[in-house]
């Protein structure tokens, strides 16, 4: 007997959507290695009880996200591609962590801002919630492909014009070098999923519901001193972890 994998109508996500969640998942776990393909848009509908205009919705937003292809004759393909690894360890290092597995490394700052720390900045740093911050939106890409979109925050007496150094350099060690911070680590990583937000699918080249890591990370200076506090969101079926200690 064929098991039903519902589908919750009421619970603010669109159907279509909870239907793609669940193909990527079934595609990351290597559900459907054998053939290659994902089952066909009539065994889907079955499978989820819905329509097959909804199930072609959902294959039509992992096809946007490159997960999947249609072809000719035969179906839905999976259009796997290698995830990069990238490693969090006690010195992460955008550039390091990505290091040989993409020839062309970019890092855009998308605007930037000075303004008060406020309660959560403050606290990853260490500083009242009225001091001033320096605030950077900044895109990484490997390849051409965007790999990251990250909001990162430095106290502004000590980092002021960081942004503008990270503008010339496109990389925050580069950035940080200028401030005579030779070396830094990573004192706090901490990592969750969600959702793209609208940002993260005009920025990371996403369809809406496709799935972010999410990172909150604070590095210190080499006496301990909180420097730098980011919010990074990955795209997941682009990206994956390695914790090494």
């Amino acid at each position: 007997m064929m098991e039903l994998k519902s589908v919750e109508r009421l619970k603010g996500v669109a159907v279509w959507r909870q239907i793609a969640d669940r193909i990527r998942a079934s595609i990351a776990r290597g559900d459907y290695d054998a053939s290659g393909m994902v089952p066909p848009e009539t065994q889907l509908a079955a499978e989820f009880g819905v329509n097959r205009h909804t199930v072609r919705s959902a294959l039509a937003a992992l096809a946007q996200e490159g997960i999947v292809r249609a072809v000719q004759g035969r179906g839905t393909m999976i259009d796997r591609k290698e995830k990069f690894s990238f490693p969090i360890a006690r010195r992460t290092r955008f550039t390091e962590g990505i290091g040989d597995q993409a020839k062309d490394l970019e890092g855009v700052l998308l605007a930037s801002g000075v303004e008060n720390a406020g309660r959560e900045v403050g606290r990853w740093l260490g500083i009242a919630p009225e001091v001033k911050v320096v605030r950077l939106e900044v895109v990484r890409k490997a390849d051409g492909r965007p790999l990251s979109r990250s909001t990162i925050w430095f106290p502004a007496l000590r980092f002021a014009g960081i942004d503008e150094a990270f503008r010339r350099s496109g990389s925050i060690t580069r950035a940080l070098g200028e401030f005579g911070v030779g070396d830094y680590l990573r004192a706090t990583t901490e990592i969750s999923a969600t959702h793209a937000e609208p940002d993260d699918v005009a920025e990371l080249a996403l369809t809406p519901g496709a799935i972010v890591l999410v990172t909150r990370a604070l590095n210190t200076d080499m006496d301990g001193v909180p420097m730098q506090y980011a919010v990074t969101r990955f795209p997941a079926d682009r990206v994956e972890f390695t914790i090494n200690n």
